[in-house]
């Protein structure tokens, strides 16, 4: 056989993964594309959806729910976000599978049971936060934003001390400013989520420890710290939310992964398997054994 054979040969096996990976992302798409067409025909109804927190604030402040377009093409492009939003969230089942029987055939069993759980649990965790941000963090965030309009005590506008007309500040939103707004705490708080799950499974892989976890605690406040204020608006109250919230999943995280741990020393030790690590160079003078010492040579000692 000659060396282009080989390579050939060698080369096969490369290139129907290559294929099978096409295949499952051309399904993907498909499924995201199918997803989106879907959405963008009732992006309407989904729009109004997500505009429920700052309707609910204003009809608490006693104003109409308006957002207005700044520009001719600005309701296109907020029904193309909505779809994209919405396309995403239900072709993922799907996407998650077509991942997943690529990846599959390449773990062994144990390694398929160990993943697993992790994939069903990740999507299960971003609804979660996702609804956190949209049930309780948005609505805070609105309230504390639109305590800066300035009204009278009866509503009316107030009156400029200098100049003869009125003064009266009033929040006119623009639908894609809030929309990119909503997404960004929907999207910043599901994906904060996702550190226990990451964070377990790289325990499950033996990449990280609980202990190491603690050591680094302090860098991780630090980290959180500036994670809260890069993707929240400067807004105190949702800052403090998102840096508790994400630090309570490290805290639950350093937990998880003890869990693990314990489980894998619990295995390992019904095996027969696990064995304490031993320090030759602590041990007693006493303890050590004839056979250990070293051996002499045939040559006499120095006087």
């Amino acid at each position: 056989m000659s060396n282009t054979d080989e390579i050939e040969d060698s080369s096969a096996p490369l290139i129907e993964h290559l294929a099978e990976l096409r295949t499952r992302l051309i399904r993907s798409v498909i499924a995201f594309i199918i997803g989106m067409v879907i959405c963008f025909s009732v992006a309407t109804p989904i729009f109004n959806f997500l505009t429920a927190p700052l309707c609910s604030v204003l009809a608490d402040r006693g104003q109409d729910c308006n957002l207005i377009f700044i520009s001719p093409q600005e309701g296109f492009f907020v029904a193309i976000k909505v779809s994209l939003l919405g396309g995403f969230m239900l072709g993922f089942p799907y996407i998650a599978n077509q991942m997943w029987r690529f990846v599959a055939p390449g773990l062994y069993k144990t390694e398929k049971g160990a993943f697993l759980p992790f994939l069903i649990a990740s999507p299960f965790m971003f609804i979660l936060g996702a609804a956190f941000a949209f049930y309780v963090v948005t609505p805070l965030a609105y309230d504390f934003f639109l305590g800066f309009q300035q009204f009278g005590t009866g509503g009316e506008a107030i009156e400029g001390a200098q100049g003869p007309a009125p003064l009266s500040v009033v929040f006119q939103g623009s639908a894609q400013e809030y929309l990119n707004l909503t997404i960004k705490f929907i999207v910043a708080f599901g994906l904060c989520f996702q550190l226990p799950v990451l964070l377990t499974l790289m325990g499950k892989a033996g990449l990280v420890g609980a202990e190491g976890l603690k050591a680094v605690r302090k860098y991780a406040v630090v980290g959180i710290l500036v994670l809260a204020a890069l993707v929240t608006p400067p807004d105190v109250i949702t800052q403090v939310i998102l840096f508790v919230v994400v630090y309570g999943l490290y805290e639950i995280s350093i937990f998880l992964v003890r869990r693990v741990e314990q489980k894998r020393e619990a295995k390992l030790r019904a095996e027969g398997l696990w064995f304490e690590d031993d320090d030759e160079t602590d041990m007693p003078d006493d303890e050590i054994h004839p056979e250990d010492e070293p051996q002499g040579t045939d040559e006499e000692p120095r006087k």
